[in-house]
């Protein structure tokens, strides 16, 4: 694990669903840390510090970059 560094928190797991096939589709080596306790107690998250999203430090720059391509509104459109 010390080859990887947390970049994003989230609270619970319906908040990066799409993140995960997008990070899966690019290659880019990531954990999700207390993923499994949330899931099985969701009102633990702020108690242990939400979910955390931990990516391997050679894929740091392309795990942003998708994440910041997502806060554009034009990328996901509602039919």
């Amino acid at each position: 694990m010390k080859h990887f560094k947390t970049i994003a928190i989230f609270q619970y797991p319906a908040e990066y669903a799409v993140l995960q096939l997008l990070f899966d589709q690019a290659e880019i080596r990531y954990i999700f840390q207390n993923e499994t306790m949330i899931s099985v107690f969701p009102f633990y998250s702020n108690a242990i510090g939400g979910i955390r999203l931990q990516v391997h430090i050679e894929d740091i720059a392309k795990a942003e970059e998708i994440i910041k391509n997502l806060d554009h509104p034009s990328n996901l459109k509602i039919v």
